[in-house]
């Protein structure tokens, strides 16, 4: 048995070395520059403001004009070249002019670059040099499966200083990602390589699942044949615990031991990040489910808005169908909105949904569900709204909690108890994601540095070794 745990360890540690030097290195840079990402407040403040029109068709209209059964969203914005309705299907995207319903989706690049310009000036960005670069379906920075329904994408360089890059939906119009410079740069020592990354991998979705997963495999394997022969290859004599090696191996013997719990705990953890639904739930919504969020929801009813009498400064407008009824979102920015019901045009606004609104989702469940609470930020399961200040209830229905975000009533998470036992072994072992720890950024980020260093120089003992075995 030690006989063949030493040669697994040997020749996967051979094949995995510089694999593990690359995952602890690029953990800390993960940490400080993450992935690039256009945010929720970016892309809010990127939308012009909605001027008064004397015409625009309904959102029943648009819903008739996509060819949709019923729609997820409806949500009307404005562009250069007038107001835009966009349609969230459930599987399909699609564009209209609001005021004749034409299709808006983006077919020439100077339209690309004339939204990117738009929307670059809106956050106060230079836009002066600003060049259509490319239309594609996929790069680098575009690869997540997120942007699926917006490809081909097109790419504009606005030649600012900070080297800023915008991706333009050619479906809808809409900015959907932003890079920076800065962020490339790190992210090539980062993301990219930490995720093994690489566009011609990663378009392709179930290859690059497969791949990943099969190498954390792998080296999960190795480092726990390491454990095992670092312990029981520990020798006690005189009182004094003592290595059977010596050099390089010794170094790799003692640091494998100090940094064990962390090197084990982290690569099982990183391996469950490629799980989707391998060994725990993938927390997505069942048809039934997501019947009872949108449950019935007529979309006839919906108030079309009064755009002469419109409040100052809204940028964005949204219907949404909850619990049988349609709401009207206007957006001032990410965090500045009112709901209107759209049942009775006139009701009262207010700011975001009620626990009694999300408490109903759970009787249409029909699971003896308990009333919905606001989750508090202390939660050990706290998540947040996109909508900064945004209250976020939670629906227990036996043992599956649901999460419902207060300011447009998306259903953000579904917990049974396999997702909730997914939470801590994925992402408080991977990204110290503990309560505790979140409320200490500056301890959280000490601990995660040192102990991704002590990782890397582990795993540079590791790769001499390795080097000197495969040369000889």
């Amino acid at each position: 048995m030690m006989r063949t745990l030493i040669l697994i360890h040997r020749w996967l540690g051979i094949a995995f070395c510089l694999l593990f030097v690359m995952w602890f290195a690029t953990g800390i840079v993960m940490h400080f520059v993450p992935f690039p990402a256009l945010t929720e407040a970016e892309r809010v403040a990127g939308l012009p403001l909605i001027a008064p029109s004397s015409r625009i068709d309904s959102p029943q209209a648009v819903l008739t004009a996509s060819n949709l059964a019923a729609a997820a969203r409806v949500r009307l914005v404005a562009r250069s070249d007038g107001l835009i309705y966009i349609v969230e299907g459930a599987r399909r995207l699609s564009a209209f002019h609001a005021t004749d319903l034409s299709s808006a989706a983006v077919q020439t690049e100077s339209l690309a670059l004339e939204l990117a310009v738009l929307h670059a000036r809106e956050r106060g960005i230079d836009a002066a040099g600003a060049k259509a670069v490319e239309r594609a379906d996929h790069d680098q920075w575009t690869v997540p499966n997120g942007l699926d329904a917006h490809r081909p994408l097109y790419r504009v360089a606005l030649n600012d200083a900070a080297g800023t890059e915008l991706y333009v939906s050619s479906v809808s119009g809409e900015i959907v990602r932003d890079t920076t410079r800065h962020e490339r740069r790190w992210n090539y020592a980062g993301s990219v390589l930490h995720w093994i990354y690489p566009t011609l991998l990663r378009k392709h979705w179930s290859a690059w699942d497969v791949t990943v997963w099969t190498l954390s495999l792998f080296a999960l394997i190795a480092a726990s044949t390491g454990a095992v022969l670092g312990v029981t290859r520990t020798e006690i004599k005189g009182g004094r615990v003592r290595s059977p090696f010596s050099g390089w191996q010794a170094w790799h013997h003692w640091l494998g031991l100090a940094c064990m719990t962390f090197v084990l705990t982290w690569i099982f953890s990183g391996w469950l990040s490629m799980d989707h639904g391998r060994l725990f739930s993938t927390g997505k919504l069942t048809t039934e489910e997501s019947s009872a969020f949108e449950y019935s929801a007529n979309w006839r009813e919906a108030p079309l808005p009064e755009l002469n009498s419109m409040r100052a400064g809204v940028r964005e407008i949204e219907w949404f169908p909850f619990d049988g009824r349609l709401y009207r979102r206007d957006r001032r920015d990410a965090s500045t909105q009112v709901l209107i019901g759209a049942v009775k045009a006139t009701a009262a606004p207010r700011i975001y949904l009620s626990a009694e609104d999300v408490t109903r989702i759970g009787e249409r469940l029909g699971r003896s569900c308990l009333p919905a609470v606001a989750v508090e930020a202390t939660d050990d399961y706290a998540l947040t709204s996109s909508t900064p200040g945004a209250p976020v209830y939670r629906v227990i229905c036996g043992e599956t909690w649901f999460h419902v975000d207060g300011a447009n009533g998306a259903p953000l998470e579904k917990l049974d108890s396999s997702r909730r036992a997914y939470r801590w072994l994925y992402q408080g072992l991977h990204t110290f994601d503990f309560p505790a720890l979140m409320k200490r950024e500056t301890l959280r980020t000490a601990l995660i540095v040192i102990l991704c260093a002590l990782g890397a120089c582990f795993s540079v003992t590791a790769v001499v070794i390795g080097w000197r075995r495969a040369v000889n």
